[in-house]
């Protein structure tokens, strides 16, 4: 079947129209945003995130009991009106003892992911951007520092340092920047040759001012999510360390400590003693996981539209 020719008729454009700006233009962080926002999982997570960094610091004020308070007589009670998460073997509020715990794990976990920044970043990048022999040094020290057995630090550290939150967040740091040295790195090797990295060479900018101003700022996607990975390897860490008594000490409440105490009693039916810690110790690490899937996506260039 033939289609007439009087049907089809010519747009009229107006003057100007063919050189108008359809879409209004996005920075990188903008369209990072517009990605990240339409990732309905990676916004859970983030909502996740805030809500549990909200409760960390209201949580303990909204329980009219302290986190340390003991009464033997409401000792092992179950979740109950007056205590939502029930009580321990000592009569301390379930409730209290999680959110603060929240504030112990969450700035364990954000600390040392600030740490792994700061000297992961300064050391990969000098060594990328240095390239030859310095290079090569400092991975070599890089790949020996790799093989040292991480317990046995977190254990040399406890007897030189004795135990505490101070000792957790260097035992941490002290080989979790290897990660992040090793991608900036990476990234230096392939954005040392760009243009404006070499007319910032021609002018005579300095190294530190070059990877400040220019490289860093193009690494930030890339070190944003690293962070987002960094924070609930080291909150799983600080609980697994607490758990087995390297951590933070009693009566301090963490989420590992808290774990390490309702194990034995799960048996006996005490099972909210271990189900909360274990819970939200799990929630925080699959919240930042999933953003951090989220923010991948979002700063991949790939995927820009």
């Amino acid at each position: 079947m033939s289609v007439p020719d009087e049907l089809f008729v010519p747009m009229q454009k107006q003057a100007g129209e063919a050189e108008a700006i359809v879409r209004p233009g996005l920075s990188f962080w903008q369209d990072a945003w517009l990605r990240l926002s339409k990732n309905k999982l990676a916004l859970t997570g983030l909502i996740i995130i805030i809500l549990l960094a909200i409760m960390a610091i209201v949580g303990p004020v909204l329980s009219p009991y302290s986190y340390s308070k003991q009464s033997l007589l409401h000792s092992n009670e179950p979740p109950t009106a007056l205590h939502w998460f029930g009580t321990d073997e000592l009569g301390r509020d379930v409730f209290a003892r999680i959110w603060y715990g929240a504030r112990i794990s969450l700035f364990i976990g954000l600390m040392a992911a600030f740490i792994d920044f700061v000297i992961g970043v300064a050391y990969g990048g000098i060594a990328g951007y240095k390239g030859g022999a310095t290079d090569d040094v400092m991975m070599r020290i890089v790949d020996i520092l790799y093989g040292l057995p991480y317990l046995l630090i977190v254990i040399l550290l406890m007897v030189v340092m004795g135990p505490g939150m101070l000792t957790i967040i260097v035992a941490l740091s002290a080989t979790g920047w290897l990660g992040m040295a090793r991608m900036i790195r990476g990234q230096v090797l392939q954005l040392k040759t760009s243009e404006y990295v070499v007319a910032a060479k021609a002018l005579g900018a300095s190294t530190p001012h070059i990877i400040r101003r220019h490289l860093i700022p193009n690494m930030m996607g890339v070190i944003i999510v690293q962070i987002t990975f960094t924070v609930p390897s080291a909150i799983f860490a600080e609980a697994f360390l607490s758990f087995l008594g390297l951590g933070v000490q009693a009566p301090v409440a963490s989420w590992g400590v808290m774990a390490n105490e309702g194990l034995p009693t799960i048996l006996s039916g005490q099972w909210w003693r271990l189900f909360f810690p274990a819970f939200f110790i799990s929630l925080t690490m699959l919240a930042f996981n999933i953003l951090g899937d989220g923010l991948q996506d979002a700063f991949d260039p790939k995927q820009r539209r």
